[in-house]
C-alpha cells in the first residue's frame, strides 16, 4: 500500500490546517522566523517549503532539490528539518532508490525520535527491500508513537499479508479502519484476507461495503469473487469475475478462479484456458490458490 503518511502540499491558508495542522503550523512559524531574518528571501523559502511538501505535481527530483534547500538553510526547527529530511526521503522512495531513502529517514529520526511518519516511512522502504524484521520493527514503533495513524496500521497489515500473517493482518487492517472507516483499499483488503481465513459472511460484508464506496475497482470484485468460490456460490462468483476482468483484463487470480469453476461445472476447453492464462501472467497462481484453501 502506498504510503498515505507522507506530508502533503502546505497551503498559505487556513483551509489547510486540519489533519495535517501541525506540520503546517510548525513550518508557517519557520517561514515567519525566516522572513523576519531573511526578507527578501520569503518569497524562495515558501517556493521550497511547498515544492518540498507536495507529492503529487512535484517531481521528486524538484522535491529532493527544494527539501534539501530548506535542509542547507539551517534555519529549520528539529521539527521542520525531520520534516524536510522525512519528505526528501520520500521522494527517493518515490524513484526507487531506497537505501537513500532509508538514509534520510534514518536522519529525520536522529533529529526528531518521536516522529512517527518517518519510522512508517523507512518501514515501507524496508519492505521494499524485503527485510521484514525491520520493517516490522519501525511500523510498530510508528503505532507506538502515533497509535491513531490509520495508515501505520494498514501499512503494517500489508506486511503481514504479503507474509501469510492473516489473522494479524486482518486486527491491523480493522485498526486502521477504526481510526478512519474510509481509509481506501482497506476494507477490500480485510475482505480479501477474510476470504482466506474462511471468514466468508465477514468477508462479503467488507467487499460490499467497499463496492458501495468505490463501485468499479476490480480488486474489490476478485476479493467477493474468491470469497464466493469457497461458498461455491459459482454463478455470483463467476459474475464478480467477470465484472473484475471487464476492468482489468490481465488480472491472474480472476482467470485462475474462473477457470477453476469452469471446469467444476465441466465446461474443460473454456476452464483450461482461463487456467493457462492465468499462468501465463502469474506462474504462481496455482499455489497461491492452494494457500487460500482453493484447489
Amino acid at each position: 500500500m502506498i504510503d498515505r503518511c507522507l506530508a502533503q502540499a502546505v497551503k498559505l491558508d487556513r483551509r489547510n490546517l486540519g489533519m495535517r495542522g501541525a506540520m503546517s503550523v510548525v513550518i508557517l512559524l519557520s517561514l515567519a522566523t525566516s522572513a523576519a531574518a531573511e526578507g527578501s528571501k520569503l518569497q524562495d523559502i515558501e517556493k521550497n517549503v511547498q515544492s518540498c511538501n507536495r507529492i503529487a505535481d512535484v517531481s521528486p527530483d524538484d522535491r529532493i532539490r527544494s527539501c534539501s534547500a530548506l535542509i542547507e538553510s539551517g534555519s529549520q526547527t528539529p521539527r521542520t528539518l525531520a520534516i524536510a529530511y522525512n519528505n526528501r526521503g520520500g521522494a527517493y522512495y518515490r524513484k526507487g532508490d531506497y537505501d537513500i531513502a532509508i538514509e534520510d529517514y534514518d536522519k529525520s529520526i536522529k533529529t526528531d525520535p518521536r516522529y512517527a511518519r518517518a519510522f512508517n516511512n523507512r518501514a515501507l522502504a524496508y519492505r521494499k527491500k524485503n527485510d521484514y524484521a525491520r520493517a516490522i520493527a519501525d511500523f510498530n514503533q510508528a503505532i507506538r508513537l502515533d497509535p491513531k495513524s490509520a495508515s501505520a496500521f494498514a501499512n503494517r497489515a500489508e506486511l503481514h499479508r504479503k507474509k501469510g500473517e492473516y489473522k494479524q493482518a486482518s486486527s491491523d487492517y480493522s485498526s486502521a479502519l477504526r481510526i478512519l472507516p474510509a481509509l481506501e483499499g482497506v476494507r477490500n483488503a480485510r475482505c480479501w484476507v477474510r476470504a482466506i481465513m474462511g471468514e466468508l459472511k465477514l468477508a462479503l460484508a467488507d467487499c460490499n461495503e467497499a463496492l458501495r464506496l468505490e463501485p468499479n475497482v476490480a480488486a474489490t470484485f476478485d476479493s467477493r469473487g474468491l470469497a464466493y468460490l469457497k461458498m461455491r456460490q459459482w454463478d455470483a462468483a463467476i459474475a464478480d469475475y467477470n465484472s473484475a476482468l471487464k476492468l482489468e483484463p490481465q488480472m491472474a487470480s480472476s482467470l485462475y478462479g474462473r477457470g477453476l469453476i469452469q471446469l467444476q461445472r465441466g465446461n474443460v476447453s473454456d476452464g483450461n484456458a482461463d487456467i493457462a492464462a492465468a499462468i501465463a501472467i502469474e506462474p504462481n497462481i496455482k499455489n497461491e490458490f492452494a494457500r487460500y484453501g482453493v484447489k
